[in-house]
């Protein structure tokens, strides 16, 4: 995991998932601070200016993985995550390792088990700011 790609977050989420972190700040849960330093190596710019080819909080999108196994995934909150509904949360390695990266963007990320996965963007099929929804 030595480079990253770069990655945008909206100024909405940026807020949310800080607030997430000092909310279960307490807990030590190594996504938390995976998920501090994604969010301060990332590009904050307005909810009504962000790309609708970035995945954001609550985006749903089709990406691949390095086996060619390809799942449709939506960024939720810890509290709406379901994995047999393919809503992921923000604070598994794999929301953390999706959020803010674009159509055709791949990243390679480290799994707890010590494994890595290397994953890439396919298809955004919903974004809350492309949608105008800006309170999700």
């Amino acid at each position: 995991m030595s480079e990253f790609p770069s990655i945008m977050v909206s100024g909405l989420d940026y807020n949310r998932l800080m607030n997430l972190i000092d909310s279960v700040a307490n807990q030590n849960l190594p996504s938390v601070e995976t998920l501090e330093m994604e969010l301060e190596r990332a590009e904050v710019i307005d909810s009504d200016k962000m790309p609708a080819n970035i995945i954001t909080m609550n985006s749903t999108a089709v990406v691949t993985d390095s086996k060619g196994t390809e799942r449709r995934l939506t960024l939720v909150y810890p509290r709406d995550a379901n994995f047999d509904e393919g809503k992921i949360s923000i604070l598994a390695p794999v929301g953390v390792a999706i959020l803010g990266l674009s159509v055709g963007q791949s990243i390679n990320w480290a799994l707890p088990n010590g494994e890595s996965i290397k994953l890439k963007i396919q298809s955004i099929e919903f974004q809350p700011e492309a949608a105008g929804e800006f309170t999700l």
